[in-house]
This record gives structure tokens, C-alpha cells and sequence, in this order.
């Protein structure tokens, strides 16, 4: 890699040779660093984000989603870190506000309901709507999307403009 070279311009003198002082030739091994830096940059991944893709439809005026009662649960994120929960229709549900650090054991109890009531079909999976308000967090949100992950839950959708007037009064009565 380096070379040691040593120049042949002195005089030798009677008797003695004279020495000359080694002057060593790094050229080659900075061009190696340089190569080696520049082939790790290129070849290094640097650290990617972990996204969770969320898809929601174009909207459409005269489209109704009808969804299965007997296994469809919708949450209602609101403010102070609450979320209200429930099986089926809003028109005869039994509501439920429990703390969003909570909301994975509501989940998971829905999801052992649902399994029951259908004779553990993997065809009749739970469908969970999140509906959050002009009040949640975005991180109560973020939150709820990752229990779905950690739950997994084949099938959920986002609806902020579908809160009914039973939902909202629930909520307003509830503080949230």
C-alpha cells in the first residue's frame, strides 16, 4: 500500500555513504479510504420510518356502508385519553367509555364475543370502526391504529364524518 521511497540525489562522501531521510507515499492509501468510505455510503441503508398505511374511499354522496351488527364494533376517540366503545348499532348498544391505554383489553374481549357468537368462523372476523372526533389527540388516534396491528383485526375503517346524534350525545353527556 504505501512505498518507502528514498531519493538518490546525495553526494556520497570519502568514506562515508550519506543517509537520506525515508519519505513514505500515502497517495494510494488515501485513494483507498475514499473508495471504501464512498462503497458503505452507497451500499448502507439508513433507517427507514415505520408508516402505517391507511387508505380511506373517495367520498360518495348517495353510498351507504352497511355493516354487520352482530360483529362490528365501533370506537369514538374523545378528549382526556377516553374512548367510547361498542357492539353492533348505536340505536340499542350498551356503550362503554374506557381510557384509550385500556382500549386493547376492550378489543381483545370484543374480538372473543364475536369468535363465540359466530362459532369461531374465520369468515365472520370482527370489523372495528374508528370514528374520532374534533376533540381526540392524534396520538390517541396513532395509538388505536397500532392496536389494531397488535390485535390484529383483518378489517377496520376510519369514518370522521358519520357520528350520529346518539353517539354525540352520548359523549356530551359522558364529558368527552
Amino acid at each position: 500500500m504505501a512505498t518507502l521511497n528514498e531519493s538518490q540525489s546525495g553526494k556520497a562522501v570519502k568514506g562515508r555513504t550519506r543517509k537520506t531521510a525515508p519519505r513514505v507515499d500515502l497517495t494510494a492509501m488515501v485513494d483507498l479510504m475514499f473508495l471504501l468510505t464512498t462503497f458503505f455510503m452507497l451500499t448502507t441503508s439508513l433507517g427507514t420510518l415505520n408508516a402505517a398505511d391507511i387508505a380511506k374511499p373517495d367520498q360518495c354522496d348517495q353510498c351507504e356502508m352497511d355493516y354487520p351488527a352482530s360483529r362490528t364494533m365501533t370506537v369514538l376517540l374523545g378528549k382526556n385519553d377516553e374512548t367510547v366503545s361498542y357492539i353492533g348499532t348505536a340505536e340499542n348498544a350498551d356503550m362503554k367509555v374506557t381510557p384509550v391505554k385500556n382500549i386493547q383489553d376492550e378489543i381483545n374481549s370484543n374480538k372473543l364475543l364475536v369468535a363465540k357468537a359466530h362459532h369461531n368462523n374465520p369468515v365472520k372476523y370482527m370489523i372495528v370502526i374508528i370514528k374520532p372526533t374534533k376533540t381526540a389527540k392524534f396520538q390517541n388516534f396513532v395509538d388505536l391504529v397500532d392496536e389494531m396491528k397488535i390485535a390484529d383485526i383483518k378489517s377496520y375503517s376510519i369514518d370522521d364524518k358519520n357520528i350520529s346524534a346518539k353517539e354525540t350525545d352520548f359523549m356530551k353527556a359522558k364529558g368527552l
